[in-house]
């Protein structure tokens, strides 16, 4: 088994219960961790035999470009994909931050981890 790991990657997007937040949008930042058998990629050194890290992009900004209120729903989305559309992958963790959220104190960011395994 092995281990790809996308770190922060930066979307702009409207999530939030907050009326003003399906308006005006927040900086979020989203890092997905996958699990999968990299054997045969490792030996045939082939982009068909891994998992493709620009798929596992695609689907975070595609679901992060879906408004939801809460980011357990965004972030349970992202792990249902790419379990969904990528037979090798075994387990999958993402964090879903809201950079600077709105909650009446000096926070940088909110996050929520969700793991999911096949």
């Amino acid at each position: 088994m092995g281990i790809i790991r996308l770190k922060n990657i930066r979307v702009f997007a409207f999530h939030g219960c907050l009326v003003e937040e399906s308006k005006i949008g927040s900086d979020y930042s989203v890092d997905l961790t996958i699990e999968a058998d990299f054997s045969q990629s490792c030996d045939t050194d082939e982009l068909i035999d891994t998992v493709d890290y620009v798929h596992l992009n695609k689907i975070v900004c595609e679901e992060m470009a879906i408004r939801s209120k809460l980011l357990e729903h965004v972030a349970k989305r992202i792990n249902v994909r790419v379990l969904k559309e990528i037979s090798q992958v075994t387990k999958t963790t993402v964090e879903v931050s809201k950079i600077n959220p709105p909650i009446g104190g000096d926070v940088e960011q909110v996050t929520v981890i969700l793991e999911q395994t096949r």
